[in-house]
């Protein structure tokens, strides 16, 4: 996964269900005020992961800026399911 997903790219890690936090806000002042190429959300099935990628489309929106994105999910047992 390190090699695919994180090996030269600037890396954010969050988790939702454990971090007091609107993680859209921060986002949205990273790729407003950055030259962001791209934003691949890698994110696990289960459902509190949900709200990791929410945060990125809103900030993404938010942002006003045109990136492409997209959204990998891993399962619990660590294989890509797309």
């Amino acid at each position: 996964m390190h090699q695919e997903f994180m090996k030269g790219r600037i890396t954010i890690i969050g988790c939702p269900k454990l971090d007091d936090v609107d993680y859209s806000e921060k986002l949205t002042q990273i790729i407003s005020n950055n030259n962001i190429q791209s934003v691949t959300i890698v994110r696990m099935e289960v459902p509190c992961c949900g709200g990791l990628e929410y945060a990125a489309r809103t900030a993404l929106q938010n942002s006003g800026k045109f990136i492409p994105w997209q959204v990998v999910t891993i399962s619990t047992d660590g294989k890509i399911l797309d």
